[in-house]
């Protein structure tokens, strides 16, 4: 097989696609290693400056990922975790389950969390809108990142006013059965609404440690207050990995 000098792709795209086509038809499966450069250089007669760009277009787009001194790899397709319209209910939190945990459980999914960080931090401009306190107040944070099987899938902070948490599990390593949502309306808040906003973007290099991400991988953050009537009692921001998470909202269509 060679490179087409009529085709409008640059010969790089070529490779790319044609590679592309054989992961994705399963010809080169999950874990297995691509043609060496030098294999490829033969196939395709072309020089390797060529195909070490055809390889990195696959790298962006993160449908493989080199390993020092083996070669290069089709990623393994990774755990999809369902976010559904569903997760905060009280039904789930009944039964001893935060949102996240049940979510991974019912794909038959192991699921477990590292807290990171507890304690007052200055709120964020953000926070501190929302809220309507002044931006630097000091709010109760609970930093942690979250994993399902082997990997993490994302980092999570939750923001309280002080008063809210003081003398709640809350502020504890372990929130207890139902998670945080369960404490809050132990404690009488009633949560009557969830408002939330997504936003795809590319990775920080932080999150990109964090998270494990391979090249080409974006991250989806997500912004969410849990309502009262007495106005938001949590805000909280994830940052998601973006191959990991399948969201799914079903609505009644507005009149």
């Amino acid at each position: 097989m060679s490179i087409d000098p009529t085709d409008p792709r640059s010969s790089s795209r070529q490779i790319a696609d044609a590679l592309r086509e054989e992961i994705v038809s399963g010809h080169i499966g999950p874990k297995e290693k691509l043609p060496s450069e030098r294999e490829l250089v033969e196939k395709y007669g072309t020089a390797s400056q060529t195909v070490k760009q055809a390889i990195g277009l696959l790298k962006a787009e993160g449908l493989v990922e080199g390993r020092k001194g083996s070669g290069v790899f089709v990623r393994q397709a990774p755990l999809i975790t369902r976010v559904g319209m569903d997760r905060f209910s009280r039904s789930k939190r009944a039964a001893g389950r935060a949102a996240q945990q049940a979510e991974a459980e019912a794909a038959g999914l192991s699921w477990r969390q590292e807290v990171l960080h507890l304690g007052e931090v200055p709120a964020p401009a953000w926070v501190a809108e929302l809220y309507g306190i002044a931006e630097g107040a000091p709010v109760f944070v609970r930093s942690r990142r979250e994993w399902v099987g082997d990997q993490p899938n994302q980092l999570a902070d939750s923001y309280y006013r002080l008063e809210v948490v003081e003398g709640t599990a809350i502020k504890e390593l372990k929130t207890g059965p139902g998670g945080s949502y369960a404490r809050l309306e132990e404690a009488g808040h009633q949560i009557i609404r969830f408002r939330e906003e997504l936003l795809a973007r590319m990775p920080s290099p932080e999150e990109v440690r964090n998270l494990r991400l391979p090249a080409g991988v974006p991250v989806v953050r997500l912004r969410r207050t849990a309502l009262t009537e007495d106005g938001p009692v949590e805000v909280f921001e994830s940052v998601m990995a973006g191959d990991r998470f399948t969201f799914t909202y079903e609505f009644d269509a507005p009149e």
